[in-house]
């Protein structure tokens, strides 16, 4: 492990199953993690799950779901049980301030009010065994693309085939534009929906979490939407476990 400034430093990486395009993302990860002396522990959708992502969507064209809100389900569970595995206590995740802006807006767009208390920084939840922080939240997505570029980092090349599904490709690209005609727009955004969490927050809306009935990890309703998932997954796609 790489020790820096009292932290023992881990990488962590989830293989989600999505032919000819994640393959790429890890091998950049496990050499760089190389290089740097890093350790790097890799979770797949289909150790944990018992199918792919790819696998996973075969069935989803008949309902009313996007590809990524079924992926981002299963993404945020593979992260805990990454995060376990290595045996961490902090998770900092690679969610940048495009990334916030853009689920705050879908939240907001969806009615989803309660969803958005919980996006407070500050939050801490008690059902998960470690704290998880976001030290690119104030970064705009570009630069991380330009930093990368001008350091030579390798970084992915190829977009996930599912990303224009759904209603996040089409916000994405209103706060580009809206960044575009207006510099500095993503990040009054940011800042509101800062300030909107954490008042959401203050009065009690977060999220409040309760053993899922069926396998026991935390849930915010009696059956977490992992379990819910897998179950339309093995109900109507071919592949099960």
């Amino acid at each position: 492990m790489n020790e820096k400034k009292g932290c023992e430093l881990v990488a962590l990486t989830v293989d989600e199953g999505v032919e000819g395009y994640r393959e790429e993302s890890i091998e950049h990860a496990a050499s760089l993690a190389k290089k740097l002396g890093v350790e790097h522990t890799v979770v797949s959708y289909k150790d944990l799950y018992g199918f792919n992502l790819d696998q996973a969507l075969d069935w989803k064209d008949h309902r009313d779901v996007s590809s990524c809100s079924i992926c981002g389900v299963f993404r945020r569970r593979a992260i805990d049980e990454a995060a376990v595995r290595a045996r961490v206590t902090v998770v900092a995740t690679a969610h940048n301030l495009d990334d916030h802006i853009q689920t705050f807006m879908m939240n907001l767009m969806h009615g989803d009010v309660e969803r958005l208390g919980w996006f407070d920084p500050s939050l801490v939840d008690e059902g998960f065994p470690f704290r998880r922080v976001k030290p690119f939240l104030e970064i705009y997505e570009e630069e991380i693309a330009l930093y990368a570029h001008l350091t030579g980092l390798p970084f992915q090349s190829a977009s996930c085939p599912y990303m224009h599904e759904g209603l996040r490709s089409e916000v994405r690209d209103y706060l580009n534009e809206l960044e575009a005609r207006h510099p500095g727009m993503k990040n009054v955004i940011l800042n509101s929906a800062l300030q909107v969490s954490s008042k959401l927050s203050a009065t009690g809306t977060a999220q409040k979490v309760v053993p899922c009935s069926s396998c026991g990890k935390p849930s915010s309703s009696g059956l977490c939407g992992v379990c819910r998932m897998k179950g339309l997954v093995q109900q109507h796609s071919k592949y099960t476990r």
